[in-house]
């Protein structure tokens, strides 16, 4: 789950849901605004069993990789939404409206080497326009940083994409308007 509300914010401003959601019995990877140790906290006392932090991985590596020590590897997902600008994959944040000095290929391997397990990266440009995820991407950060699982995330528009997902070694697939818009179901998902 991503609280969109609180990656643009800076708060946790949809933890009430997602609390809603664990208590159901879903075991729940979230983020969106996670901004502080608290933040963890919250989402960890709602249920979350994996927090995705994603500006403060761009903005903050050192802090997030104390917290890789402190939490451990499969507590925590690092994000790094990316686009392709100027010969190479940059990192914004603060729900992608803030451009950052550092790149994909810079804090993944980085990241790694700190001992991170999951990645989740988002390809900015494809996000939301049921195109395709972008397996080069997947790829290329399978030859940066081969130790992460990385999730795909970004342009799934059919069960094809989360087959091809799975062959190509992805560790997980972020399903959105494709669901929303009903053009498969999360059972039909989950079979494939």
């Amino acid at each position: 789950m991503v609280d969109l509300d609180g990656a643009r914010s800076g708060s946790t401003s949809n933890l009430d849901v997602i609390k809603a959601l664990a208590g159901a019995g879903l075991r729940l990877q979230a983020g969106g605004g996670v901004r502080s140790e608290d933040d963890l906290a919250r989402l960890f006392d709602a249920g979350v069993q994996r927090v995705v932090v994603g500006s403060l991985s761009v903005r903050e590596p050192d802090r997030v990789c104390r917290w890789l020590d402190k939490y451990g590897s499969d507590r925590l997902t690092i994000a790094l939404d990316t686009r392709f600008r100027e010969g190479a994959w940059r990192l914004p944040s603060a729900g992608w409206e803030r451009d950052e000095e550092a790149t994909l290929d810079e804090l993944a391997p980085r990241y790694a080497h700190a001992g991170a397990r999951h990645l989740l990266c988002t390809d900015i440009d494809r996000d939301g326009t049921l195109s395709g995820p972008n397996f080069d991407l997947l790829a290329h950060i399978g030859s940066i940083a081969p130790q992460l699982q990385a999730q795909v995330s970004g342009g799934v528009h059919a069960l094809d994409d989360v087959r091809r997902a799975r062959e190509a070694g992805a560790a997980g697939i972020v399903l959105g308007r494709a669901l929303l818009e009903g053009r498969f179901t999360l059972e039909d998902a989950l079979a494939c």
